[in-house]
């Protein structure tokens, strides 16, 4: 027997291992979800990459790589690339945001076991006027502003 033989022990584990959970889909970039939107209203419009990209300004390399979630944008470029679909800023990130509230209740329904019957999250409503998009707050008496993170 070797040295390096009787210098090696035998490892045995204090607790179990977790049983490999199911990998989940990694969280979404907002530059992805932004691309998405630009790509689908103009698809949606029946333009042409370039044809938006003129519109806008904007190179259409650069315009296209924004569309693929490879480029961050600046709110700048955004709001050029909306306003030449008819679109303000607020409108693409309005349905940006509807699309990652969408993808990350998908992510977290398999591992909502030990989660309340709301979801795990506390309940919000809006102080602003009605059907505007008002600072969000708890419904308890706090106040404040609360940041849902998803």
């Amino acid at each position: 027997m070797s040295i390096r033989a009787t210098n090696q022990a035998d490892v045995i584990p204090l607790r179990p291992l977790p049983a490999a959970a199911p990998a989940l889909p990694r969280e979404p970039l907002w530059r992805d979800l932004v691309g998405e939107v630009l790509r689908r209203e103009r698809q949606a419009q029946g333009r042409t990459l370039k044809d938006v990209a003129e519109a806008a300004r904007i190179s259409m390399p650069y315009l296209s790589e924004v569309e693929r979630g490879l480029k961050e944008a600046s709110s700048e470029v955004l709001a050029a690339a909306a306003q030449a679909l008819g679109l303000s800023l607020a409108d693409v990130l309005a349905l940006a945001g509807e699309r990652l509230v969408s993808l990350t209740a998908a992510r977290s329904r398999p591992r909502s076991l030990g989660s309340s019957a709301a979801g795990g999250r506390r309940s919000v409503r809006s102080t602003g006027p009605a059907g505007s998009a008002g600072a969000m707050r708890p419904s308890g008496p706090t106040g404040g502003v609360l940041l849902l993170a998803a």
